[in-house]
């Protein structure tokens, strides 16, 4: 038993050491920048904790990474299969754009309401990734291409339906165009533990549930097992019975299915209708935050965590004289380091398994001959 708690312990360092090395690099980096164009490095850190523990930046960071966590979920799915799916961003537009447009047509109670909203981005959002699955596993086209060219695709309908006289109407006082205001039944409900700090959205206990969820399926089924698998080697996974094909094309419905859930925050909880000002971008944040949390669902919190609190700091470092870009610049370090840790962390445990393995069969062999010989004398 010991030797097994040894393992685990083992792989759990291997695990931290990444993340932990890559944002310890992203921040020496970060100094070197700072100090090269005059400024101060440790005052800039200093600004940035202050401020972002601050109880009102504490709920907006909680808020923010809410989404951010959902939309890494949703890019690890694809990470897990070694697909990768860069069309989280046009998928949960679609998804929240035709939830806004059914839930502004009814008024149900609550317990129907947003579940219907729900699930209808849940659908729409899994059917538009799944394109890029039917495509990759019958004309063998990129998920990368045709999800990318997707996320054009959405664009472009979604700017087609949202014009008045077809699925939204025009706000002549602000010249914004939106879809029907949801009736309140269809918001979503907000804890509030700090008035002077604001609400916490509650779509947060739906983004603890996925992870939860994420990490059941993947640690503790057979689908899991099966995805993990084909992610390491599909020829493996075929040999040992597991439709590849198939697989892939669900892992693009499942992450297609969680990218719906990333655009229910600002619709559910913050402005109750889909616009021309609905938030986008936040898919590429996912892939960062995914990376950084190795695919992990703790880990992807933590990553969701850090990137929410170094885009609500920003602001502050400007008002206080730095250049608001510097936070753009640890968040590309971080990525990059990222990557880069990652490989060293990894070829370091290769390395180590393989001396580990060396030493066990030179420990073997030594001893095989010592019974030779015991058994000669």
């Amino acid at each position: 038993m010991k030797k097994f708690a040894k393992i685990d312990k083992d792989r759990l360092l291997l695990g931290i050491a990444a993340p932990v090395l890559a944002v310890v690099a992203a921040l020496v980096v970060t100094a070197l920048v700072l100090l090269a164009t005059g400024k101060e490095p440790f005052k800039a850190f200093q600004i940035m904790v202050s401020y972002g523990f601050k109880s009102d930046s504490q709920v907006f960071i909680l808020n923010e990474a809410t989404t951010y966590y959902l939309a890494g979920l949703a890019v690890a799915i694809g990470f897990r299969m070694n697909l990768f799916n860069i069309g989280v961003d046009g998928q949960y537009r679609m998804g929240a754009f035709f939830g806004a447009v059914v839930g502004g047509m009814v008024t149900l109670p609550s317990f129907l309401e947003i579940p219907l909203i729900i699930v209808v981005s849940m659908v729409v959002a899994a059917a538009w990734s799944a394109i890029a699955g039917f495509l990759k596993v019958g004309r063998g086209v990129s998920e990368v291409i045709a999800t990318i060219m997707l996320n054009s695709i959405a664009t472009a309908v979604i700017s087609y339906l949202l014009q008045p006289g077809r699925l939204a109407h025009l706000n002549s006082n602000t010249n914004s165009v939106y879809t029907t205001m949801l009736p309140k039944s269809a918001w979503f409900f907000t804890m509030t533990t700090n008035p002077a700090a604001g609400p916490i959205e509650g779509f947060i206990v739906i983004a603890v549930l996925a992870g939860v969820a994420y990490w059941f399926v993947l640690s503790r089924t057979r689908f899991g097992f099966d995805l993990r698998t084909v992610g390491q080697s599909e020829s493996a996974a075929e040999a040992s019975g597991v439709n590849v094909k198939k697989m892939i094309v669900t892992s693009m419905i499942i992450s297609g299915a969680l990218a719906g859930l990333v655009g229910m925050p600002a619709l559910l909880n913050e402005a109750h209708t889909y616009s021309d000002e609905f938030p986008t971008g936040i898919g590429f944040i996912g892939i960062a935050v995914a990376l950084l949390g190795r695919n992990h669902p703790v880990g992807i919190g933590i990553g969701a965590l850090l990137w929410a609190f170094l885009d609500r700091t920003s602001n502050w470092l400007e008002f206080n004289g730095y250049d608001k870009e510097i936070v753009g610049v640890i968040q590309g370090v971080i990525v990059l380091c990222v990557v880069i840790a990652y490989e060293v962390v990894r070829r370091y445990g290769l390395g180590r398994q393989q001396r580990k393995v060396g030493e066990e069969l030179a420990a073997a062999a030594s001893l095989k001959t010592a019974q030779k010989a015991e058994v000669t004398a």
